[in-house]
């Protein structure tokens, strides 16, 4: 199984933080937010990798390589990453893949090593890290229905009908991968350059199961702002990085 990091962004909500700095090597707790996922996905016995770089990418790729030279990195570049986000990046992916399953991530997620054992140990094919809290506006949420099956994912749900926060981390089977390509290109071709991810998953979740995994007991955090890497750099004391 592959792992792919999608880290293209530029991370403006960070300015000006990350004038110089992309946002995955911002440090957290000692080192910088790639080295802990990366960590976690050795741990995980995954040698694989796909990550997709734009914005300073020579700097993640030459940290990246020099910090952790067992592990096997593909490099997809993101020349449009100013105008793009992760639906386009994810989409040039689709070669590598070539359908197989893999584990998806975003580059600026803090979590333990847990999530990851979580999220590969899940007995289904198809299974989202969510976090069980009420959410607003800014979060990713997610609807579920029976059984641990999740109906909805998106930004625009209503808040009061979701069941919590996809926090970026996930597993996808081989007829999901196929199946979620198809619908990344469909989005972009109707003009979703600018779209999550999330958007192509969507609308396939009526046909291709998709299940979560609670993570809500472990310290997990999508850095978008300057609060969230202030909550990041206390979270990260907690013994579940230790």
């Amino acid at each position: 199984m592959k792992a792919v990091i999608l880290a293209a962004g530029v991370s403006r909500r960070l300015y000006p933080l990350t004038y110089d700095t992309p946002k995955c090597l911002m440090d957290v707790g000692g080192k910088p937010i790639i080295n802990r996922q990366l960590e976690a996905i050795q741990s995980a016995g995954i040698t694989d990798l796909i990550m997709v770089v734009g914005y300073y990418r020579e700097a993640i790729m030459n940290h990246v390589q020099s910090n952790f030279p067992e592990l096997n990195f593909e490099f997809v570049i993101n020349h449009h990453y100013f105008e793009t986000n992760t639906a386009y990046s994810l989409r040039l992916c689709n070669p590598s893949l070539d359908g197989g399953s893999f584990i998806l991530m975003n580059a600026d997620v803090l979590y333990p090593n847990e999530v990851l054992k979580r999220i590969i140990q899940s007995s289904h094919d198809s299974a989202l890290a969510v976090e069980i809290k009420p959410c607003g506006r800014e979060e990713v949420k997610v609807i579920e229905g029976d059984d641990n099956r999740l109906v909805a994912i998106g930004k625009e749900l209503i808040e009061s009908n979701s069941l919590g926060e996809f926090i970026g981390v996930a597993k996808f089977s081989p007829d999901f991968s196929k199946a979620f390509m198809g619908s990344l290109g469909r989005l972009i071709e109707a003009g979703g350059n600018a779209d999550y991810f999330e958007a192509a998953i969507h609308p396939l979740m009526a046909d291709y199961p998709v299940y979560y995994e609670d993570v809500s007991d472990l310290p997990c955090i999508e850095i978008d702002f300057i609060e969230d890497l202030e909550k990041a750099r206390e979270l990260v004391q907690s013994n579940w990085f230790n």
